[in-house]
């Protein structure tokens, strides 16, 4: 485990690179940018291994849940390529990174533990457990059926095993169950206007690094409302603070690690699209 002195060493390290990042979108540079969420479950150590570059780029649409005045839902959508041709390799973490506009609740909505998921499936969860879901697009290597490359993906409100509250990524046409940590971020984000994150850790397989194959696009959302005691209740929900104003842009990113080592921040705004 990383020792927090190297953390804010990597961290101060790099702020000043961050700062400096003023296009709407920004790619993987030469110079790593830092661990969000640092503080959160450590990944099992697993050594580099060689594969290609990954090359990323994200779009974020942010929409009123049409539950409450200010609930909204947020949809991240990943497309994913590499450098030379050919299936991006795997990833090891995904942090994503939520405008600090946004707040979440995740204690008004009942929550699905991993072992109900694993014995019985998604529909033995309580349905307002559910708090987003999306499609994973495989690469045509790594489908089983190369004309059906894409998949489902639920997202279930959790709280863990060691009592951190997240989220569980079900994905059950690949076996697939991911757990994701909601996560202060550092104040190198802070100050680029995050505030929370919600880390996903990959775990290793059985199956080598340099055989993993990456997803080429990835959409998930996070977003859902309930009724408690005869209110509506929203997931997600805009503070009204983006920019000081209510429609201004909000801020969004996505740090990825792989298993080949390159680490890289993807950054976006999106505004709230108007009410239909």
């Amino acid at each position: 485990m990383r020792s927090k002195q190297r953390r804010c060493a990597q961290v101060t390290a790099v702020a000043a690179l961050l700062a400096t990042l003023a296009a709407p979108a920004v790619a993987t540079g030469h110079r790593p940018p830092p661990d969000p969420a640092p503080g959160g479950p450590q990944r099992p150590y697993e050594p580099d291994v060689d594969g290609p570059v990954a090359i990323d780029e994200l779009t974020v649409e942010v929409t009123p849940d049409g539950g409450t005045r200010n609930g909204v839902r947020v949809a991240f959508d990943r497309v994913s390529t590499s450098e030379p041709a050919g299936p991006p390799p795997a990833a090891r973490r995904f942090v994503f990174l939520f405008d600090e506009a946004l707040r979440f609740r995740p204690e008004a909505f009942p929550t699905c533990d991993r072992a109900t998921v694993e014995e019985r499936g998604v529909a033995a969860c309580p349905p307002d457990s559910v708090i987003g879901g999306g499609t994973g697009h495989l690469h045509p290597d790594d489908a089983q059926d190369p004309e059906a490359t894409t998949v489902d993906v639920y997202v279930l409100n959790a709280r863990h095993d060691n009592g951190l509250r997240g989220a569980l990524v079900a994905i059950p046409e690949i076996g697939s169950l991911l757990e994701l940590t909601w996560e202060p971020v550092t104040r190198a984000y802070r100050e680029r206007g995050y505030r929370w994150a919600l880390d996903e850790i990959l775990p290793p397989s059985d199956t080598p690094p340099e055989e993993r194959l990456g997803t080429v696009r990835f959409e998930i959302d996070f977003g859902a409302t309930r009724q408690v005691r005869g209110r509506a209740v929203s997931f997600a929900e805009t503070t009204g603070r983006a920019g000081g104003h209510p429609a201004a842009a909000l801020r969004f990113g996505q740090w990825a690690e792989f298993v080949t080592g390159q680490i890289g921040l993807t950054e976006t705004l999106a505004r709230l699209r108007p009410r239909s």
